[in-house]
């Protein structure tokens, strides 16, 4: 089933969802280990918050993405084709099998609006945090495990000084990338609602989420 006009065709396999995530909401989805998502920018340079945790606990704590045993294994700031995503405990949670765009964002977490009252003293009708906090929710999860997230599609060079602010984004319309998971996973993402900096390309809009077995 194809949602979105000039979308890229789905892999073979079983579709278990299929769905557009609003502009500024927030997904989630319990995904069984070998099952795959797409993450598809239906528009281009709109950037999509990305957590992931164990479905159940290891070594009795809630097991979730960490961001720098992500970085620090393979010694790369970014993510793309290949890269893993590790969990605090350096176990792979899920492997990005596919990538038409590159260069995600490890370090710059989630938009609050805490946050950009600071930066920018305003804020958005809404933030990434409190789309994470009510959607985790749904999970049993609660606002202490909102951590350094992923930024899928969002552009943060670092210079060599370590200077590294947001740029205008670089997915296309039809940009995606496929995550695996190697665990059974909570996956929960955060549509950027961000309208004060260039993560969402200055107004935010949906993205395409695709759960497949095959």
């Amino acid at each position: 089933m194809n949602l979105i006009t000039g979308a890229p065709a789905l892999p073979e396999g079983r579709i278990i969802e299929d769905s557009v995530v609003p502009a500024r909401a927030p997904w989630s989805v319990r995904m069984k280990a070998g099952e795959t998502l797409r993450v598809i920018d239906i528009e281009g340079q709109q950037a999509v918050d990305f957590l992931c945790f164990g479905a159940s606990s290891h070594e009795g704590q809630i097991e979730r993405y960490h961001m720098p045993n992500t970085i620090k294994i393979p010694k790369n700031l970014f993510v793309g084709k290949g890269s893993v995503l590790y969990s605090q405990f350096a176990r792979p949670m899920m492997t990005v099998v596919e990538d038409t765009c590159g260069g995600h964002d490890t370090i710059f977490g989630c938009c609050s609006f805490a946050v950009d009252q600071f930066r920018y003293g305003k804020h958005n009708a809404e933030c990434c945090q409190r789309n994470f906090e009510r959607e985790m929710a749904l999970h049993g999860l609660g606002p202490e495990h909102v951590v350094a997230n992923l930024n899928l599609f969002m552009n943060v060079p670092v210079a060599p000084n370590g200077d590294c602010e947001i740029l205008d984004g670089q997915s296309k319309p039809g940009d995606f990338v496929d995550l695996r998971a190697e665990m059974d996973v909570i996956v929960v993402i955060s549509n950027c609602p961000q309208e004060l900096n260039p993560a969402a390309g200055g107004g935010p809009t949906p993205v395409r989420v695709v759960v497949w077995e095959g």
